[in-house]
């Protein structure tokens, strides 16, 4: 069951902490309270579809990862230009996820970028 402390403690001492603490998954929520809960695991394995998914994801970072560093600031300084959501990592995997030849030429054009070699 998810509790919601009343003191701050953790900002008190100059700590803001979300995500996964050992067994328990720590959030702050939209009206500024910590929540904490108790991690939850599936029940059954992945699905083939899920696998899938995972799998393309994997081979993205691997691509990533494979850039120059070059190419790699190109997809940032993009992200930056175009004043994306996300960074220029997380911009190179939706496009690796969904290739879209006509988005990533607009983006190139618009942001004056190279981002395929």
């Amino acid at each position: 069951m998810a509790f919601q402390p009343k003191e701050r403690l953790m900002s008190m001492m100059g700590l803001i902490a979300w995500g996964d603490i050992g067994e328990l998954t720590c959030y702050r929520s939209r009206q500024k309270r910590m929540i904490i809960f108790t991690k939850t695991w599936p029940k059954k394995p992945a699905s083939p579809g899920q696998a899938a998914q995972r799998a393309k994801m994997s081979a993205g970072a691997e691509a990533w990862h494979a850039l120059t560093p070059a190419t790699r600031a190109q997809w940032e300084l993009a992200s930056k230009r175009s004043s994306l959501c996300m960074n220029g990592y997380h911009a190179f995997q939706h496009f690796h996820l969904t290739p879209d030849a006509t988005a990533l030429a607009t983006l190139e054009r618009q942001t004056r970028t190279e981002l395929l070699p």
